[in-house]
């Protein structure tokens, strides 16, 4: 809505209700209107309300209305004093209504408490403020963000707009710190279907490493039951030190017109979650290696006949692997089973049919969660994350309850560091990405959550 149209609705409801105010105050208003009066007001102060909250949305119109803003500034500061001597004018006109009470509920007039309930409603509606919407105040951290970690603005002003800055690093705030993550649940399929825990502290995981045993006894029972013993261990995940590099030139930052923030984030995210990926599905970093993770921990799968993608029956050998391997957990885990392949497994499987003449890649009747196809009747999902290392050609296919893969995000942890002295040579500004994650698969050796399947070359 226009600006000046919006300024001049918000003039008339305000003073509409100064005007019900004058009314309440000068004993205007009789009981038998309270209703009424009351539902006006609360009408009214709802109206004004929204007002003020599109208007504190209009950025543009602030920044081009600055001086009007500043006269509005004025106003506003008239109408809280104006507020002020109308409270005076209520303490004194307090006491007239005291001194003739009884005077006043014989009339049929409102008492003291009802008329005090009144005023403190107008007051509320003439002095509230206008309030950012969601979107608009993201929009403003994020370039309060993006204008601190390249020098634009100073610690103090990052602060009062809600950025956590000391020691030449600053938090991630969590309207962009949650773009991170959510590019990372798109790139990551580990996170995408694993169980996130957002915490500050450890987080243990307890397994079933020794089965009780129970007894029978067709006979009554003439001895001590013998005793049985259940035995657990559990995992801890340690959160490991992540952080990931991004480089832009100053020439790019200082180019006008380009968002300085979506530059930031973009290459921010690209470094981290490939490195964040690659702990997760392989965990091969020299010295910080994961023992949890997916390339590791799954159980082998090898099938009863070995498959040839090169032969003519492969189609119907395949399929016939698939089938045993998704019959090879658990019942509880075969039920909330879904596979997750690499792109040469995906290039095979789009090629191959049974002997029948169907093809082993069917279309979803209905897709879900971006999940178009099935493989055996499972949904599945493929990443070039599941690559076997150094051989990308081998299909790689996973099959099994990825929820098992438990991953600890530590509250607050994602931050960033400037390096401006470091790449000075080069003309560009160096961002330094930090967070504290862990993520493993977890389970019991009575009940594997995932097997993994390569299909070797004959």
């Amino acid at each position: 809505m226009n600006k000046k149209l919006l300024k001049q609705l918000q003039a008339r409801s305000e003073q509409r209700l100064k005007d019900l105010r004058s009314s309440i105050e000068n004993g205007e208003v009789r009981e038998a209107d309270l209703s009424a009066v009351n539902d006006e007001i609360d009408g009214i102060v709802d109206e004004l309300q929204s007002i003020k909250d599109e208007l504190a949305d209009d950025d543009s119109s602030n920044e081009d209305d600055s001086s009007n803003d500043d006269s509005t500034e004025g106003r506003s500061g008239d109408e809280e004093g104006s507020t002020e001597d109308d409270s005076s004018s209520d303490n004194s006109a307090e006491g007239r209504f005291n001194d003739d009470n009884s005077e006043e509920n014989r009339s049929g007039m409102i008492s003291q408490e009802q008329r005090d309930g009144i005023l403190a409603n107008i007051g509320k509606g003439l002095n509230s403020r206008g309030k950012l919407s969601k979107d608009k105040k993201n929009k403003q951290v994020r370039k309060a963000f993006a204008d601190f970690i390249v020098g634009n603005i100073s610690d103090h002003e990052a602060r009062a707009l809600g950025i956590v800055a000391g020691n030449g690093s600053v938090t991630v705030p969590e309207v962009i710190a949650s773009e991170v993550i959510t590019y990372a649940q798109e790139e990551n399929l580990l996170r995408k279907y694993g169980t996130v825990v957002r915490t500050a502290g450890d987080v243990k995981y307890p397994f079933l490493v020794k089965k009780a045993e129970a007894n029978v006894s067709k006979k009554e029972r003439t001895s001590d039951i013998p005793e049985t013993t259940i035995e657990f261990d559990e995992i801890t995940l340690d959160p490991a030190e992540f952080d990931a590099l991004a480089t832009v030139t100053k020439k790019l930052l200082k180019m006008s017109g380009v968002p300085i923030e979506d530059i930031v984030v973009e290459e921010l995210k690209k470094a981290y979650v490939r490195k964040e990926t690659n702990y997760m599905f392989n965990g091969d970093d020299i010295g910080n290696e994961n023992p949890g993770a997916l390339s590791k921990k799954s159980v082998a799968f090898t099938p009863t006949v070995a498959v040839d993608l090169t032969a003519a029956d492969a189609g119907q050998k395949l399929y016939d692997a698939l089938i045993d391997m998704k019959n090879t957990p658990v019942t509880e885990i075969m039920k909330k089973g879904r596979f997750i392949i690499n792109r040469a497994a995906l290039t095979a499987v789009e090629k191959m049919k049974t002997a029948d003449g169907f093809p082993l890649l069917r279309p979803f009747t209905q897709a879900e969660g971006g999940i178009g196809h099935t493989l055996v009747g499972y949904p599945v999902d493929w990443t070039d994350s599941a690559d076997k290392k150094g051989t990308p050609d081998i299909p790689v296919i996973y099959f099994g309850d990825f929820s098992a893969f438990k991953i600890q995000e530590v509250i607050g942890a994602l931050e960033i560091q400037k390096l401006i002295e470091k790449y000075a040579n080069k003309n560009q500004i160096g961002f330094q990405i930090y967070n504290l994650l862990d993520g493993q698969l977890i389970y019991s050796p009575f009940e594997p959550a995932v097997y993994r399947y390569e299909i070797t070359p004959a």
